[in-house]
């Protein structure tokens, strides 16, 4: 499969996301999830001018290039010029709202003196493999690419000029393809269309369009489907797309951010709403599980993959888009997604597929199964003070759910101070009469951290336990009146509330105990090491082991800065971070300190933070994972984490 570690924009609707070069080259298709699958390997688009050979739209050497979206909307166009044959290329990007179709729009222009003979051309590569290998035929003027789950059709309103359906690397150079086949087992093919001459000065306008379905690849369905597709007006539909948008922005811009007439303002502006447009498109419709981005490493050459949904990321994430109105998407993350994914002993593993499906995992994390337990909590006050009114019945539906992950963060924190468990009889009989054993020594095993890369015991681990063990509390207190004539369950919640409230003094005292440096009085991030990470800061913020004001804490923030912070202003995840070359200041790490400062009143600290953060994003106001301290390199551009933890800073 080609290599390709760089998305730059992303189109999309609630069962299509797509991707592209900052040069206009589409690089990745997934449908129906966005996680799942990937379609494309390549598609380039070339033109044939005159006698020449291919001119490739997203490379070549005479290509001058502008990239931008219709104003709010998720419409990518991207302006080519080709210098030597002064030919202006504008190309429009976008998937239809309530069909399962890419729009590909292109309008040339001849800006020469001469006459300009055009000929264009689309050449696709589909993922195939042994398990599911693809092939392609021609079926009414149409490209139609398949496997046995997935098919394409590719096709515009005019007819075909010639097509390629094996061998296309042969001679697609040229700009000339032919082929006698109409069906062939290549993964890759081509089509090409003869756009006649273009005078000087005259305009030309081309569409292409890529219908996708899913499981049915009935060939005269998809061919039906074609023939219907071909009546729209494209230009119609194109509007229809920047109208949601539009109307999608205007419904979740909860924050009212205006333009101030800067150009930080402007910039702050565009991150702000490229955020509430971006976000949607990793959103599993149907469950709430939300992708971390789409991905950018498929072979694992550089890392262990993106396009998956950690329970923890998902969670950080709608965390603070609650205030932008993604509500419902929490609820239905919890309702749905979180409820089919829970172990029986109650914890989450790493990471799942968006549908549900257990992704590939390496360990687990404790801070996954915990801050489940305490956003419920952190959500339903939220909501209270955005609406006024207490949704009593969000905490009701997902008790159960969240008593028997809480019952497995007592098992975790037992083992680590030493407590004895008493014998759970339930349990027992459960595992004689059906014949089944819990995974009793998971608790027991070490956890990995935060950034997936260490096992131990960790300071976030704990103090994300520590909020879990506090919202479990806030719980009980919110729902005692639910179960007055309960008498059985009114003296569990008491029972519940005093261990966990006696659990809240053991954590903090084993903290102060084991992840403090005397010598120094600050906090460390595990029990093995001495280096300074960005991580601690989840004691104060948002779990509140800690005020921010404690001297612990402040010793903390003093070494943080001495150690990870880079000359620009961005922060390191931890000292020593060796992934992806290390040394890179990660936006996550960078607004976290800033809520941190604005949780103190250091504006000026805070605008420091917000500051490298915006001067991190690309043109298009998206957000990377990670940048260098020049800002010239970025590393997984369109993180929902980091555009979350964005908005995060604007809030109060």
């Amino acid at each position: 499969m080609k290599k390709k570690y760089y998305n730059d924009a992303f189109i999309g609707n609630k069962d299509v996301i797509a991707s592209f070069s900052k040069y206009g080259e589409l690089l990745r298709l997934y449908y129906p999830l966005p996680d799942y699958r990937q379609y494309s390997d390549f598609f380039h688009i070339g033109i044939k001018i005159n006698d020449s050979n291919i001119i490739y739209l997203h490379n070549d050497i005479n290509n001058k290039y502008n990239q931008y979206y219709n104003d709010k909307s998720n419409v990518l166009n991207t302006e080519i010029e080709n210098t030597y044959f002064n030919l202006k290329v504008k190309q429009t990007d976008c998937v239809m709202v309530n069909q399962d179709v890419v729009l590909k729009k292109y309008v040339f222009k001849n800006e020469n003196t001469i006459d300009l003979n055009l000929k264009f051309l689309a050449h696709s590569s589909v993922v195939s493999s042994y398990n599911n290998m693809a092939g392609g035929m021609i079926e009414n003027d149409a490209l139609i690419q398949y496997s046995h789950n997935f098919t394409c059709a590719i096709f515009s309103k005019e007819k075909l000029y010639s097509h390629q359906l094996n061998n296309v690397e042969r001679n697609i150079n040229s700009g000339e393809i032919y082929d006698k086949d109409y069906i062939g087992m290549s993964q890759n093919s081509a089509i090409s269309y003869d756009l006649g001459v273009l005078k000087p000065g005259e305009k030309r306008e081309f569409t292409l369009i890529m219908y996708l379905k899913y499981d049915d690849g009935n060939i005269s369905e998809v061919s039906e489907k074609i023939t219907k597709l071909r009546k729209i007006n494209i230009d119609k539909e194109i509007e229809k797309v920047d109208k949601y948008w539009n109307k999608y922005l205007e419904e979740h811009n909860n924050l009212k951010l205006k333009n101030d007439g800067t150009e930080f303002g402007k910039k702050l502006l565009n991150i702000y709403e490229r955020t509430i447009l971006f976000i949607p498109l990793l959103i599993n419709e149907k469950t709430g599980a939300v992708t971390a981005s789409l991905e950018v490493d498929e072979e694992r050459d550089m890392c262990g993959k993106y396009a998956y949904c950690w329970p923890r990321d998902s969670i950080m994430i709608l965390n603070n888009l609650d205030y932008l109105g993604f509500d419902d998407v929490t609820e239905r993350f919890y309702n749905v997604f979180l409820k089919n994914t829970q172990c029986k002993n109650g914890m989450w593993e790493q990471r799942f597929y968006s549908d549900g499906r257990l992704a590939p995992c390496w360990g687990y994390q404790v801070d996954e199964t915990a801050i489940v337990v305490w956003e419920a909590y952190n959500h339903y006050k939220t909501m209270e003070k955005i609406t006024g009114k207490k949704n009593k019945k969000f905490l009701k539906d997902n008790l159960k759910m969240l008593e028997l992950a809480t019952k497995f963060l007592e098992k975790y924190i037992n083992n680590i101070l030493g407590k004895e468990e008493k014998e759970d009889l339930v349990r027992v009989e459960l595992e004689k009469k059906y014949n089944y054993k819990e995974r009793d020594e998971i608790y027991k095993h070490p956890s990995y951290d935060l950034w997936e890369q260490n096992e131990g015991i960790h300071l976030y681990s704990l103090s994300s336990i520590f909020g879990a063990f506090s919202a479990m509390i806030n719980i009980y207190d919110e729902l005692s009146d639910s179960f007055e004539n309960n008498r059985l369950k009114q003296d569990d919640i008491i029972l519940s509330k005093a261990r966990y409230e006696e659990y809240l003094r053991e954590v903090k005292q084993y903290i102060l105990n084991n992840l403090v440096d005397k010598e120094r009085k600050i906090l460390l991030r595990n029990t093995t090491d001495r280096l300074t990470d960005i991580s601690i800061l989840g004691s104060v913020i948002p779990f509140e082991v800690f005020k921010p004001e404690e001297k612990i804490v402040k010793n903390t923030i003093e070494q943080i800065n001495m150690t990870i912070r880079t000359y620009l202003g961005g922060y390191l995840r931890f000292q020593d971070d060796s992934y992806i070359g290390g040394k890179n200041p990660w936006i996550i790490a960078t607004a976290w300190m800033g809520m941190y400062y604005k949780k103190i009143g250091d504006k000026k600290s805070a605008n420091e933070c917000l500051k490298f953060i915006i001067n991190s994003a690309n043109p298009l106001g998206l957000l990377p994972e990670q940048a260098n301290s020049d800002l010239n390199e970025s590393w997984v551009i369109g993180l929902g984490w980091s555009h979350a933890m964005f908005i995060g800073m604007l809030l109060d």
